[in-house]
């Protein structure tokens, strides 16, 4: 059984939370992908008129897998890309690791980001009128 102190590279992968070498990389995968989103330079018309957002990345801590979360701006049917995006994550791989001149290039993995409709979710919840009684009885 391994103590904290033994195995440096097993420490992170416990409770306490990615490392700095995993979110470096996540990062710059950010980065990348934002890049050629902004190009808009796909084959695929979905892709092609589509303005994408990515708003995060979390990558494995074996750097094989990255999770990358995706948004549109100003509207909420990012569901629809996700299909388009599986079928161009090849290609995206193939940008990333040449970008990024890792030794394993990450599968990617796209997921919509819901963080923004959740946080709108809340605010119109706060601004009810019940609620905002409620508030204001307590402040």
């Amino acid at each position: 059984m391994l103590r904290d102190g033994d195995g440096a590279g097993l420490r992170n992968q416990d409770r306490s939370g990615p490392s700095q070498r995993q979110l470096r990389v996540a990062e710059e995968i950010r980065h990348v992908l934002a890049e050629l989103f902004e190009r808009r330079d796909f084959r695929d018309p979905d892709l092609a008129q589509a303005q994408i957002t990515v708003t995060e990345v979390r990558t494995s801590p074996d750097l094989k897998h990255a999770t990358v979360f995706v948004s549109r701006l100003g509207r909420s049917d990012v569901e629809m890309l996700l299909p388009a995006l599986k079928r161009a994550a090849a290609f995206l791989r193939s940008q990333v690791a040449h970008a990024l001149r890792l030794k394993f290039a990450p599968d990617l993995t796209f997921q919509a980001d819901t963080t923004l409709d959740y946080a709108m979710k809340i605010d119109r919840l706060l601004h009810e009128p019940e609620v905002a009684r409620d508030l204001r009885k307590e402040g």
